[in-house]
């Protein structure tokens, strides 16, 4: 039997507190990972343990970003195992903007008219490893909104060491079809709420358990209902799994580092960011 998730959310979210806790018991939490790259294990056993870890924790849905024309065919495989759980972005990342974008570019535009695809993702700049190809990033970027604007669909942008480059190819960009999550968000509240005035979500992933990122001060100015969980599997492992290779099962640390924040409970987290997944990818 197929749970159709959106029901289920706008369902919970309707009925009383007293009555919510009666559905908790019989439901299990939905938590959505929004940005994980499990497709990268190419170990069918292996990938098969990951996803059976995900539904243990309630981690049901499962949004696959793009980053090159290779990730393609491993996000189609994974989503022809698991077609009710998996959901598919096209996109060039960052860091694979090359000499040769414009062609790789239209290569991974001509996979998407044949496929069912969510947001175009993950697009961004990223300045961290080679600065010397903005220009290049900062056109990408254009053409890949462009993209997304056309279809309809919601972006996922990734930012490394380029708020302010990021930034200001969305003010140039914002109008009323510029929507999605600014994934894996590790920005100051100023930004935080630059972000969300331009019609953004905030991704938020393991590094909001780490000490010394300071995540957790900028989130207690932030609503929760701005946010969405995402792990970045197989980057960026919460605590207590740091340095080791993450998955989208730890998705619960994250939920429970927010309930902590924000003083509710797992429960909520799961709701309420799943709630905010379904408005954002619409499924």
């Amino acid at each position: 039997m197929t749970i159709h998730f959106s029901f289920l959310v706008k369902l919970i979210a309707l009925v009383s507190s007293a009555t919510r806790k009666i559905y908790e018991e019989y439901f299990i939490m939905i938590f959505t990972d929004t940005h994980t790259h499990l497709y990268y294990e190419q170990d069918l056993e292996k990938q098969t343990q990951l996803m059976e870890r995900c539904f243990e924790n309630g981690v049901n849905r499962l949004f696959l970003p793009n980053v090159d024309v290779a990730s393609i065919a491993m996000i189609d495989g994974l989503i022809e195992k698991y077609p009710d759980n998996c959901f598919a972005m096209a996109g060039l990342h960052p860091c694979d903007v090359k000499e040769d974008y414009l062609s790789v570019l239209d290569e991974i535009y001509q996979s998407i008219a044949p496929r069912k695809i969510y947001a175009i993702g993950e697009i961004g700049i990223d300045l961290y490893w080679d600065k010397t190809t903005l220009g290049i990033q900062q056109d990408a970027f254009h053409k890949q909104i462009a993209w997304a604007k056309a279809l309809g669909l919601p972006i996922v942008i990734h930012c490394r060491e380029a708020f302010d480059e990021v930034f200001e190819v969305l003010e140039s960009e914002k109008d009323e079809k510029l929507r999605g999550i600014f994934h894996c968000f590790t920005g100051n509240v100023a930004q935080a709420k630059q972000a969300i005035d331009l019609n953004f979500y905030l991704g938020i992933g393991g590094v909001v358990t780490y000490k010394k990122a300071g995540l957790d001060a900028v989130l207690s100015e932030i609503p929760l209902s701005n946010l969405v969980l995402e792990t970045d599997s197989p980057y960026l492992a919460p605590v207590p799994f740091r340095g080791k290779p993450n998955e989208s099962s730890y998705l619960i640390y994250i939920a429970q580092k927010l309930a902590d924040i924000y003083q509710k409970p797992v429960s909520e987290i799961a709701e309420v960011t799943t709630a905010n997944s379904v408005k954002i990818f619409g499924v």
